[in-house]
């Protein structure tokens, strides 16, 4: 989604060469083949790992973090490891997006409209929040300090880096569709337009 953000504002006559059908299916491919490749090698991993301290997690989500807490002391070093070269792609991933949400301000601080910054801005600012809320989330979640421990609160960031930027994505593309927005303006006014007559009808 960055790279259709950064080809459609910074570079717009090549929109159609460089995201056509068969950019989109390669990339498309990469990212489903990229995340099962690393959920595969994390699962074959864990399930490796032998468990000290019984197998009852306590939650919904197996999460890595809490399968490597029950697992035997200095057990887990080939997790580590995993989870410490997977950080290098994610990162790569991540300076991407840095760089190309920079490459985006500065094309559209540059437009002279104030309405065609307003709308290049109304575009991009719901998927880089979408972004920045699951990297956050995700984070804290991963990195937090064990002294803040708490069955809820990890249950809470699991689902919130897990569940709500994918069921967000659906929501802002579909609110963005202008006859949505018309259909959803006739329900409203058809809806208070009704109430009103109920009322004048009821007196």
């Amino acid at each position: 989604m960055c790279y259709n953000r950064y080809v459609a504002i910074c570079k717009p006559l090549h929109y159609g060469t460089l995201l056509g059908s068969r950019a989109c299916a390669h990339m498309a491919a990469a990212a489903w083949a990229s995340g099962f490749l690393y959920s595969l090698l994390h699962t074959a991993n864990t399930f490796s790992l032998p468990l000290c301290q019984g197998n009852a997690l306590g939650q919904f989500f197996c999460e890595i973090p809490h399968i490597l807490k029950l697992s035997c002391p200095g057990t887990y070093v080939r997790e580590t490891g995993l989870l410490a070269f997977s950080a290098l792609p994610s990162l790569g991933c991540f300076i991407f997006i840095v760089f190309s949400y920079v490459q985006i301000f500065r094309a559209v601080l540059r437009i002279p409209s104030e309405q065609g910054r307003h709308k290049a801005f109304s575009t991009c600012l719901p998927h880089l929040a979408v972004v920045s809320f699951f990297v956050t989330t995700a984070t804290f979640a991963y990195l937090k300090p064990p002294s803040i421990f708490s069955p809820s609160l990890d249950l809470a960031l699991s689902v919130l880096y897990s569940v709500v930027p994918p069921a967000l994505n659906p929501l802002i593309y579909s609110l963005r569709n202008q006859d949505l927005k018309d259909a959803l303006r006739k329900m409203t006014t058809g809806c208070s337009s009704e109430a009103s007559n109920c009322l004048v009808s009821a007196m």
